[in-house]
């Protein structure tokens, strides 16, 4: 049995597709009934049809007025690299994070399936979420040994599933096979094996929520992303959703220990006088009401909780979206305001059996251009349903934290510069010193060259120049703009390839 997926934005149309195979044999591993041979979940976009979807990234922003809110995004600035995790009933048969049950044109069902069997099947597959090998601390190692300073865990995903012990629903990893484990409030324990790490805390929240029947009024048909019904029709039920959202947010500021970012997620729910063309380019549906969950007392309650807490109300410009999140993409230039890219480590946000990874040499070389362009590189993974990482993004983690312990100093407590490109080297600068850095992105699996070079950000007047790797000086030419770096036959012959060179220097007129 062959199930297709697409990749679709949280907040738009995904980018990245990736067809995953089930076998009966798997299927019965989990309990899976005979109706899902029925579906065929999603239609891959064609490569033109992906390239249409992308949309230029939004320059309004509104900087934080709070001295403790803009204290904790210079500190956020700071760490650059980070993890957000995915995991939920998906994982279960390792498919698409909840979009199947959305019924938008651009996914596309077998003409036999029956939607509300999907459904059912769907959010039945509580009853097989029993992650009895769930193991938060080999997370929170494996993103602390690959440099990663914060983390942004889903506690709930659009499809309702709470990964929490919230009082508001029984919709949730608490009430089911998992109960009894002694991990079962699994938010919690990862919070604090990640904490313990060291590393910065984010709370990955949902705003729509397609199981709660105050957003999907189960009276009607659920056509797509949106709630599906009339609110100035029906005013009571939208602020039950509204009191429903405030309360699961309050349980996660209150009860789940120190918070640094409440990340939400769901970008149509959001007042109609911010729907922009921005929003529009998305190709969804914009309902004719406004889908206002009253951001300014959730922030209040929120912050109150929380002081200084960052709010990344993602899309929704203004003084709740703290920094911006870019999706599966890097921007085109430099950005002037705070962002960061979401990408997957593999073609799809959750578990999928077989994924296929990037190579650590790619994340590298992405982290790069994220961080010269004045932004942070946030990276998916996706637990296993059994609740582990894989091996294999254990090992490309690891090899990505090799890189970055000798090469940090040109990542971490940096801020853009200027002249931040010169074909394959970008550059940063220290945010405390007069340090620039220069970092010259390889080509994978190919020999160090003999020598760099770059046409801006000339070192100053007998400034010398050290390689981070090594930390030995290298020797260097200025003719006129352009400067060239030879690099020691000794480092050339110690790697075979190496995913990137950094250089510290001092520019001239410093």
């Amino acid at each position: 049995m062959i199930i297709s997926r697409s990749f679709r934005s949280r907040s738009a149309k995904r980018l990245v597709s990736q067809a995953v195979h089930c076998s009966f044999q798997q299927l019965n591993k989990y309990s899976l009934c005979l109706v899902l041979s029925l579906f065929l979940l999603v239609s891959v976009p064609s490569a033109q049809a992906q390239e249409q979807q992308v949309h230029p990234q939004s320059t309004k922003y509104e900087w934080p007025a709070e001295p403790a809110v803009k204290e904790k995004l210079e500190n956020w600035r700071d760490q650059k690299f980070g993890m957000i995790i995915h995991w939920g009933l998906y994982a279960v048969p390792g498919m698409i994070e909840s979009w199947a049950l959305c019924s938008e044109d651009w996914i596309t069902r077998d003409s036999t399936s029956n939607y509300d069997d999907f459904k059912k099947w769907y959010w039945g597959l509580k009853k097989d979420f029993n992650p009895v090998q769930f193991n938060p601390d080999q997370w929170a190692k494996a993103a602390k040994d690959a440099g990663m300073r914060y983390l942004v865990f889903t506690t709930k995903h659009h499809d309702g599933f709470c990964m929490f012990d919230t009082k508001e629903t029984d919709f949730k990893i608490t009430n089911g096979p998992f109960a009894g484990n002694p991990k079962a409030n699994v938010a919690k324990h990862v919070f604090d094996a990640f904490r313990k790490q060291g590393l910065m805390i984010g709370a990955y929240f949902s705003k729509p929520d397609w199981h709660c029947p105050y957003y999907w009024w189960p009276m009607y048909a659920t056509p797509d992303r949106n709630n599906n019904y009339d609110i100035r029709k029906h005013p009571w039920r939208w602020n039950k959703f509204k009191e429903y959202t405030y309360n699961q947010i309050s349980e996660l500021m209150h009860d789940y220990g120190s918070m640094d970012i409440l990340w939400l997620d769901g970008g149509w729910v959001r007042p109609l006088e911010t729907v922009t063309d921005e929003v529009r380019a998305w190709g969804a549906a914009i309902p004719a009401w406004s889908q206002d969950i009253d951001m300014p007392a959730i922030a209040t309650m929120a912050r109150k909780a929380q002081p200084g807490l960052l709010i990344v109300d993602r899309t929704v410009h203004g003084p709740y979206e703290n920094y911006q999140t870019p999706e599966q993409r890097v921007p085109e230039k430099q950005l002037d305001h705070p962002w960061e890219s979401c990408i997957t480590l593999g073609d799809n946000w959750g578990y999928v059996p077989n994924d296929k990874l990037k190579s650590s040499s790619k994340v590298i070389h992405q982290l790069i251009e994220v961080v010269a362009k004045g932004g942070s590189l946030l990276l998916g993974v996706g637990p296993t349903p059994e609740g582990t990482l894989t091996e294999p993004v254990v090992q490309r983690l690891s090899e990505i934290g090799t890189w970055l312990k000798v090469n940090g100093a040109a990542i971490y407590n940096t801020r853009p510069i200027q002249g931040y490109q010169s074909g394959n080297v970008y550059f940063t600068q220290s945010k405390n010193t007069r340090s620039v850095y220069a970092l010259a992105l390889l080509e994978e699996n190919a020999p160090i060259p003999a020598t760099i070079e770059w046409s801006v950000n000339t070192p100053a007047k007998g400034a010398k120049m050290k390689l981070l790797s090594t930390g030995a000086t290298v020797k260097y030419v200025v003719t006129g703009d352009k400067v060239k770096v030879t690099i020691p036959a000794a480092v050339q012959k110690a790697q075979s390839s190496y995913p990137a060179l950094a250089f510290e220097f001092v520019v001239a007129g410093d």
